[in-house]
């Protein structure tokens, strides 16, 4: 017996609104009863923190609330944030033959079962309503009510009541990450099962993993605008130029007859011209993104680099040296436990430079010169950097970090030279957002815009009923809040008329109420999304390179008893 996977015209990485297609292999060496065969899409975004320990000490006091466990102990934390199950065997000819044993016989050989799923826009785990109907609550018309010991024919599926208790975001599927060992991960899979009816007959079970990558929200539209982090210095004045020597300087050859002739004539061998001074520079170098600061993912980023001069000063100062860093904070979440991970990618990086920070030694003051864009402009992210994304436990954000190395004279290499001034300045963009450059489809930002606003998390509580006076009141008092309540209806904005509540996302009802309460969440494009919109490559962009996982079918890092 042997089970294999074969996906058809499979791509790097698979993205949102693709249909990943594909067939199952089922390679019999005899005869077999086989109940049904499932394929099931999962993705999961895992973590696992330990709970910390509180020895009185200040700084080790646990965060606020009760832990998940005793200290020392590591907790985790999974949500099913995709899941979609296809049975594809037996098909219609197979159950339309009458089969008191609930099984069908299939000969020995090789069986080929076509399978077809279309990857979703949001995370799964945030709907109550579907995930309610998995597994441990069949009688409700999901997955399990297909009889059998576990819900489905004898194949297990996910208990989706077991997503209910912990905390969600409605967000778009995040792109699979590994990097944090034993802490966090986000996988995606594709599994089959062939269920063998018999008390002593275990199930056949196979997977493969594969790499996801979440197409971006509709872009800002551009204001022209630049977000800008920028350091002014002034450097520290030189000491007075030393006193020159005169034409007949003292040396070793300088003999006791001529030191003689010099004291005669008055002359000590030195000339003494006064003090020399030279005024300090003084520049303010700022680095400028567009706003809102968005960069995208195996681009360049697009920077702009501007020397300001601040001083009269004839001196030049020079750039010397330039490195940008990318940095990514990774937040995980395990229950009520936080933990911060920070990586660090070089994007550009040079140490042997010489360009001029002033157009001339007479440039005015408050000039501005634009640095050549050639140290960055030919240096793309790199693709193991993931976009930003937001999960129930899991994200990632970016900050820019810059050094500039400034110098005032000439630093040569391989020479100690004293009257240079060489500073190193810091640049910081503490907001910044990554983009996977997967735009959306057209019509899928069009329906963003006339598609109702989305729920937009579970605890956004339901909008209470109007109260409702009971207590008598004297005719003068009901008159005089029969004004005030008017007055008030009549200042009140009229609410427009809201339409019916999708099926898949039904409202929370409080005991005895009747209508739908409306929430006020931010608008989700993803909920407007159509099973017939066609996914982003089809034939219009190329999809990027991403390597986020180094091996998709590598087994998982995780605590073994948490996975």
């Amino acid at each position: 017996m042997s089970i294999r996977i074969a996906l058809d015209e499979r791509p790097e990485f698979y993205t949102n609104l693709d249909f990943i297609k594909g067939r199952v292999i089922l390679g019999l060496t005899r005869a077999e009863q086989v109940g049904n065969i499932v394929v099931k899409l999962e993705g999961e975004s895992v973590t696992a923190l330990q709970v910390p320990a509180y020895n009185g000490d200040l700084s080790s006091r646990p965060p606020p609330g009760s832990m998940p466990g005793p200290p020392g102990s590591v907790v985790s934390e999974n949500h099913k944030i995709l899941y979609k199950v296809l049975q594809i065997f037996p098909d219609e000819y197979h159950s339309s033959s009458s089969n008191p044993y609930g099984a069908f016989p299939l000969q020995p050989g090789e069986h080929e079962f076509p399978f077809k799923f279309k990857v979703p826009i949001n995370n799964a785990c945030s709907d109550p309503d579907a995930m309610s109907k998995l597994g441990g609550l069949g009688g409700l018309g999901g997955f399990g009510s297909g009889g059998g010991l576990f819900g489905m024919g004898g194949v297990r599926v996910m208990d989706g009541t077991k997503q209910l208790g912990l905390r969600h975001v409605t967000k778009t599927l995040p792109p699979s990450l590994t990097g944090y060992p034993m802490e966090a991960e986000v996988r995606y899979y594709i599994k089959v099962t062939v269920q063998r009816p018999g008390i002593l007959k275990e199930n056949w079970r196979y997977q493969i993993g594969y790499k996801f990558l979440p197409m971006e929200p509709p872009r800002p539209a551009r204001t022209g605008q630049e977000a800008y982090a920028s350091r002014p210095f002034t450097f520290r004045p030189r000491s007075p130029a030393p006193q020159a020597l005169s034409k007949k300087k003292s040396s070793f050859f300088f003999g006791r007859q001529d030191r003689a002739s010099a004291t005669e004539n008055g002359d000590s061998g030195l000339d003494s011209p006064g003090p020399v001074t030279v005024t300090a520079p003084s520049i303010e170098m700022s680095a400028r993104l567009p706003y809102p600061s968005v960069l995208t993912c195996n681009q360049p980023i697009p920077l702009r680099l501007i020397a300001k001069k601040l001083a009269e000063s004839p001196e030049q100062l020079n750039l010397v040296s330039f490195q940008m860093d990318l940095i990514g904070i990774t937040e995980v979440r395990s229950h009520n436990i936080y933990n911060r991970k920070m990586n660090r990618w070089v994007v550009a990086s040079n140490t042997d430079l010489n360009i001029p920070l002033t157009s001339g030694p007479n440039a005015p003051v408050g000039s501005e010169l634009v640095l050549p864009d050639t140290m960055w402009k030919e240096r793309p992210l790199p693709n193991t950097v993931a976009p930003s994304f937001v999960t129930c436990n899991l994200s990632r954000r970016y900050e820019v970090e810059l050094k500039l190395g400034i110098c005032w004279g000439k630093a040569k290499s391989g020479f100690i030279n004293n009257n240079a001034q060489t500073i190193h300045l810091p640049l910081h963009f503490a907001v910044v957002e990554v983009y996977s450059g997967i735009t959306p489809p057209a019509e899928l930002v069009e329906a963003a815009r006339n598609s109702r606003p989305g729920r937009a998390t579970l605890t956004i509580p339901p909008r209470l009923p109007p109260r409702v006076n009971s207590t008598p009141s004297s005719p003068v008092q009901s008159q005089g809040r029969g004004q005030s309540s008017a007055q008030a209806q009549a200042q009140r904005p009229a609410v427009p008329h809201r339409p019916a509540h999708d099926p898949l996302y039904p409202p929370q009802l409080q005991p005895g109420q009747t209508a739908a309460p409306y929430d006020d969440a931010p608008p989700s494009y993803d909920e407007a999304v159509a099973e017939n919109m066609a996914g982003p490559f089809d034939g219009l962009q190329s999809r990027p390179a991403y390597s986020g996982v180094t091996n998709e079918n590598a087994p998982s890092q995780m605590p073994a008893e948490k996975r």
